[in-house]
């Protein structure tokens, strides 16, 4: 691989990697909550989170080079092989290397977190998986974000399947009142996924990329966006406010709202996918604000009752 190390950086798309943070970030302060937080649980989780991450872009730069999607037309930054700075054969070797440390990674997580066998070998299937979603997104014959499932699988993982998973890695169980922070962290991920892809929803729908973006069209992408944005905040919100502690304590968890809410009228006045292709780092930001306010909401409410 003769490619600089600013052009892999560039690959790997940092200004991504919040979105594998957060998962890791509201589990973690959950399990803060009940007072079963462990620091070296959360940075192995944060680096695990962030290979597979990274592992996503490289495969998602590889899969639509080979399928032509990554071609002229295309809104969004330009990819490394798609800019010539790395071959094919090139991305390959970066993807093996990464998923042979994401492997390293999570199993030292796994083994560091967990003493239950049944529960080592559920998390070590479940880290399979996850290796296998990154990569078949958009590679092989039948890459499932090429028929519009994308959204599904951000959903379960940078929702779901990251807080309730994070959590049950400090805590050794899973509560039911998990599901409001999760459904709320992983409409925001599928956000994230909607911008990217009403940015390239014209060159998508002629490359034969059929997103949920491509199948709405761009009009009732924007509802779904809205969806996404409401239900996500609405999720976050009603956990805090089902906790014992006063309503006022909540009150900076309106900051999002307000964010959010700009991100939205942007959205909603945009007429051209050219309009949308800055608001990328922007639904990011809003991602990674709303959780890191729903984080510190709970942490003030976790002291409040020492």
């Amino acid at each position: 691989m003769k490619a600089s190390l600013q052009i892999w950086l560039g690959a790997a798309r940092p200004k991504t990697l919040p979105l594998a943070l957060v998962s890791i970030l509201t589990g973690s302060v959950l399990a803060y909550s009940h007072h079963e937080f462990s620091l070296p649980i959360a940075l192995l989780a944060f680096a695990t989170a962030t290979l597979l991450q990274i592992l996503s872009n490289l495969a998602n730069d590889y899969g639509d080079a080979v399928k032509g999607t990554d071609n002229d037309k295309r809104l969004g930054p330009m990819r490394a092989i798609q800019s010539g700075a790395v071959t094919t054969q090139d991305m390959k070797q970066a993807i093996v290397i990464n998923v042979i440390m994401t492997i390293l990674s999570g199993l030292v997580l796994v083994f560091y977190a967990l003493e239950s066998v049944q529960s080592i070998l559920a998390f070590i299937g479940l880290g399979v998986l996850a290796i296998i979603a990154a990569i078949a997104y958009t590679v092989g014959s039948k890459p499932y974000g090429y028929v519009g499932l994308g959204d599904v699988s951000v959903f379960v993982f940078f929702g779901l399947l990251g807080v309730a998973g994070t959590y049950f890695l400090h805590t050794g169980v899973v509560q039911v009142s998990l599901i409001l922070p999760a459904i709320g962290c992983g409409l925001l991920a599928v956000a994230v996924l909607n911008i990217n892809n009403m940015r390239d929803i014209e060159n998508d729908q002629e490359c034969g990329k059929r997103t949920v973006a491509v199948r709405l069209g761009q009009q009732r992408a924007k509802h779904y966006h809205f969806f996404l944005l409401g239900f996500s905040l609405l999720a976050f919100a009603l956990y805090l406010l089902h906790q014992p502690e006063p309503m006022w304590v909540s009150l900076p968890f309106l900051l999002s709202v307000l964010v959010v809410f700009k991100h939205g009228r942007a959205v909603w006045l945009a007429n051209k996918p050219a309009q949308i292709a800055p608001m990328m780092p922007v639904i990011v930001k809003c991602s990674l604000l709303t959780n890191l306010l729903f984080a510190g909401v709970v942490v003030v409410q976790t002291l409040m009752r020492v």
